[in-house]
């Protein structure tokens, strides 16, 4: 099989090494900044000069980009990738990206004679590496039963949940989830340093209760070490926020705590967190205390 991966960022690089590791494939990869390919050159993949370039002939495109106006540009404008995809290859969009662009997206490719899925994750940087991820997948069966193998090599967990969109409307929920929880846990571990609890232990003893979300015993040991190398960048956690405000929007249902959530995860973001793991969210409210 001829795939392609566009956009080698934190979590695509590591998707795209483990799609190398796949018998019977071969992988063309692209990222605009082209230093982002060269390891994955020398682990044996094809590069390419443009994105059009990296699409000839192949079978499957895989992007992993960082925002709805980055694909937008990437895959439809001047330069765009789409009208340089084969007649009924299938493009597999893995962005973080709204569900009303994921459809005009998935009407876009049909018209051209392609198919489409929207395939966001749910994982973080270990996860992409080790081939940990949840893809949560909307489009037509056939085509997800098509790519399975290729998404067995990058992840542990495939869900389908329904039509093209519904994979971008579940990583929203998913995403509320992640920044409200990480934001509530932080001001509570606040707190408790003020009433006289270490960080220690609050850090070793509050992320193993059954009422906090599984995935706060990773972040905590980033706060215990006051380690904030980005797993998830803050800036794309803001990004996300507003994409769901915006879809919250749409579908006429309000989100008051999202909602405040966002101001929060914005300010932190202003205050030079942006490239620091979302759980720097917990550094910026420390230095309002």
């Amino acid at each position: 099989m001829k795939a392609t991966f566009i956009g080698l960022g934190i979590m695509g690089s590591r998707m795209a090494n483990n799609l190398l590791k796949q018998d019977g494939i071969t992988l063309t990869v692209f990222n605009r900044s082209s230093e982002a390919m060269a390891p994955l050159k020398d682990a044996g993949a094809l590069t390419a000069d443009s994105a059009r370039d990296a699409v000839a002939d192949a079978e499957v495109v895989f992007t992993m980009l960082s925002a709805p106006e980055v694909v937008e540009q990437v895959a439809f404008g001047d330069l765009g990738f789409v009208e340089a995809m084969s007649d009924g290859a299938l493009w597999v969009n893995c962005s973080t990206v709204n569900p009303s662009f994921t459809r005009e997206c998935a009407q876009r490719a049909q018209a051209r004679g392609l198919r489409f899925l929207d395939a966001p994750v749910a994982g973080t940087k270990m996860p992409a590496e080790t081939g940990e991820l949840t893809f949560l997948l909307g489009g037509e069966s056939d085509d997800v039963e098509q790519v399975r193998p290729l998404l067995e090599h990058m992840g542990q967990k495939i869900l389908h949940v329904g039509e093209s969109g519904q994979g971008s409307a579940f990583k929203m929920l998913v995403n509320a989830l992640l920044a409200q929880n990480m934001l509530v846990y932080s001001e509570t571990a606040l707190l408790g340093e003020k009433l006289g609890f270490s960080r220690d232990f609050l850090m070793d003893t509050l992320p193993n209760l059954p009422v906090t979300a599984p995935f706060l015993k990773g972040k905590a040991g980033l706060i215990k070490d006051a380690d904030y190398d980005a797993q998830f960048p803050l800036e794309l956690m803001l990004k996300d926020l507003h994409l769901l405000d915006l879809t919250a929007y749409e579908e006429k249902q309000p989100l008051f705590l999202a909602g405040l959530a966002k101001s929060v995860y914005g300010q932190a973001n202003s205050a030079g967190h942006g490239r620091d793991d979302f759980a720097a969210v917990f550094d910026y409210l420390q230095k309002l205390g």
